[in-house]
């Protein structure tokens, strides 16, 4: 699952992203507003995590901007803004949780959990492809009767394709949602991810389990 963690403080938002990635979620960090909303076009996201005090605006406007555009994903503000009516007003524009900064990173993954399991319910938490099982709550995939071990990053190329099953994703797509920015397309990282998947589903050989678009990418057909 993804999450869009908006805040400018950078010690702050390193701990929170190296938290989640450290419990299987994959992170996008967006500094300011317009990145925030550049991000938030691309789609895809699960939960955001929102500071209200931003260099380039206020975090209260952006998510009002949000909710009036017909943005529903969960918003978890998280703000050294603690007054009551900071946190009222927070909640009637259209904040699903809020938390006052200092934080406890446990009790962070808690609320987010709580957030994902909500939007679950209107949401498939459970993908299954050939015989394959992949529950994106309890992060776990298995194959029959037996259960597959992933690493966070075989389980995130998994669950892309999965959930993009018939599209054919580009290498920058994937690198793009799975790794950093900077992530190098030329390398053949992405090539060993795939193989390694491929291995661990031996029965599924013909067709292949993901198919290769030499020059193109990769999908489950």
């Amino acid at each position: 699952m993804r999450i869009l963690i908006v805040e400018d403080e950078i010690k702050v938002a390193r701990f929170i992203e190296n938290g989640l990635r450290e419990n299987a979620y994959t992170t996008k960090w967006a500094k300011n507003c317009v990145e925030a909303n550049d991000y938030l076009a691309e789609g895809g996201y699960d939960l955001i995590i929102l500071d209200l005090g931003l260099p380039d605006g206020d975090g209260l406007d952006l998510l009002r901007d949000w909710r009036t555009c017909g943005f529903n994903e969960p918003v978890l503000i998280l703000s050294a803004r603690d007054s009551l009516d900071d946190r009222v007003k927070g909640l009637n524009i259209g904040a699903d949780d809020y938390l006052p900064k200092p934080f406890s990173f446990t009790e962070l993954l808690a609320r987010a959990r709580s957030q994902l399991r909500r939007s679950s319910q209107v949401r498939q938490s459970v993908l299954e492809y050939r015989g394959i099982k992949m529950d994106l709550l309890a992060h776990t995939v298995s194959y029959g009767d037996r259960s597959i071990d992933l690493t966070n990053r075989e389980f995130a190329l998994l669950e892309i394709l999965l959930q993009n099953k018939g599209r054919v994703l580009t290498r920058t797509q994937i690198g793009e949602k799975i790794w950093d920015a900077h992530y190098d397309m030329q390398s053949n990282l992405i090539d060993v991810y795939v193989r390694k998947l491929r291995n661990m589903f031996p029965e599924h050989k013909d067709p292949p389990l993901i198919k290769t678009l030499r020059g193109v990418g990769y999908s489950i057909p």
